[in-house]
């Protein structure tokens, strides 16, 4: 190997390792879910590269209402899932899409793109 070869070694190694620590071992940013008036509990998500908080904390038995703000044309960040609620949503570009659920068990709940590159968490308490 020469040395050009070498550097393009050493930087695609890099990259690798730069990916897989902000897909899987970035610090979460957490937000604990606002009540309402009314008793619904609701948290705003900004969708740009990831999820903005990508944790959301409920608490459980009592409705939530996640409103997610796609603020990207991104294609990956177009379709929501939240496979353990059953629900599948588009999610429109620089526009908020509001999720309702009603969680009834404690647990930890992933939610991610339409691809599952990115990935967010909701904990119910």
């Amino acid at each position: 190997m020469d040395t050009t070869q070498i550097i393009v070694t050493l930087v695609g190694v890099g990259l690798l390792g730069f990916v897989g620590w902000f897909f899987f071992l970035a610090p979460h940013r957490v937000a604990a879910a606002v009540s309402t008036s009314a008793g619904i509990q609701q948290v705003d998500i900004v969708v740009k590269g990831g999820y903005s908080p990508n944790v959301i904390e409920v608490e459980h038995g009592k409705p939530v209402q996640l409103n997610f703000y796609r603020d990207e044309e991104n294609s990956c960040s177009e379709e929501l899932l939240l496979p353990d609620f059953n629900i599948r949503r588009e999610l429109a570009p620089f526009k908020t899409t509001a999720i309702e659920l009603l969680p009834q068990q404690a647990g930890t709940f992933e939610f991610t793109c339409g691809m599952h590159m990115l990935r967010g968490s909701l904990v119910v308490k």
